[in-house]
């Protein structure tokens, strides 16, 4: 009867075994991670071809890149990297308002950059219909301010949750979430700016 009771209680599909070393959503993340780092690959492939296989000039004269406000952003990127670490090691300790800080800090420089960013669009001097080295400029750097924009709106989010109390030393996996992917759209901005402003 014991038997038969527990085979009642257990009825469905057995449950699932998790690795002990990394959950399912932080597993998620990487993989979709892994396909935008692909989606960067293809519009880098264009970059090179442009660049490299047709000679073309890098700016192509007369036009300029504003390579020092690309250098702020950088450093603001780069800056609300270490403060998105922060937010999470300070919920890890069970410091609230470290999560709180390090999250509204990070949201207020990534909507900075952004809007450094779109202000750079509108007196750059030219646009897509310039020939090939606007538009690759503006594909890749666009590329990269939507995964910004997709940062912020998750960032937006994870601030107004921490607010909310929904986060403890135990439970913080959304905010670990939102790290890897600012992380991911740090670096990825670092390749950007190495490649297009520097190179």
């Amino acid at each position: 009867m014991a038997a038969h009771a527990e085979h009642l209680e257990h009825h469905g599909p057995p449950p699932p075994h998790y690795s002990s070393r990394i959950t399912p959503a932080v597993l998620g993340m990487f993989l979709f991670i892994g396909s935008e780092i692909m989606l960067f690959g293809a519009f880098f492939t264009a970059y090179f071809f442009v660049r490299v296989a047709a000679g073309t000039p890098w700016p192509t004269p007369p036009f300029h890149l504003p390579v020092y406000v690309a250098f702020v952003n950088t450093c603001i990127l780069v800056t609300s990297s270490a403060t998105v670490h922060w937010s999470l090691q300070s919920i890890k300790r069970g410091n609230v308002w470290g999560l709180r800080a390090g999250l509204l800090l990070t949201f207020l420089m990534g909507l900075t950059f952004l809007i450094s960013q779109v202000a750079e669009y509108l007196r750059i001097g030219f646009n897509t219909s310039d020939g090939a080295f606007p538009t690759i400029f503006f594909c890749l750097t666009g590329l990269h301010g939507a995964h910004v924009f997709v940062g912020l709106s998750i960032l937006l989010f994870m601030t107004i949750r921490a607010y909310r109390g929904h986060f403890s030393a135990e439970h913080h996996h959304g905010v670990e979430i939102a790290g890897i992917y600012w992380h991911f759209v740090d670096v990825m901005w670092i390749v950007v700016y190495t490649t297009v402003y520097i190179l």
